[in-house]
């Protein structure tokens, strides 16, 4: 597990919780988003970066909904923009 995801976890073994997912989501973005720099011609990885951020996107607005204080706790830890 990444310092992150230690961060955000609810317990130690936690993998599947919407902090755990996004922070996972975000490092997959990361990622993804220097790939297409190199390979702008790659579609199919820019298809799975909308997706990704599609996913991130709805998984904060469930967030944000359901446990304000963590949606809070996410984006300063991640330092997203909302």
């Amino acid at each position: 597990m990444t310092k992150k995801v230690k961060e955000l976890a609810l317990h130690e073994k936690d993998t599947g919780s919407s902090e755990v997912q996004v922070v996972q989501l975000t490092n997959k973005i990361e990622n993804l988003s220097k790939h297409i720099k190199k390979s702008k011609k790659d579609k199919h990885s820019s298809v799975g970066l909308l997706k990704a951020v599609n996913r991130r996107k709805k998984l904060l607005d469930y967030l944000k909904k359901t446990k304000i204080d963590s949606y809070k706790n996410v984006i300063e830890k991640l330092n997203l923009r909302k």
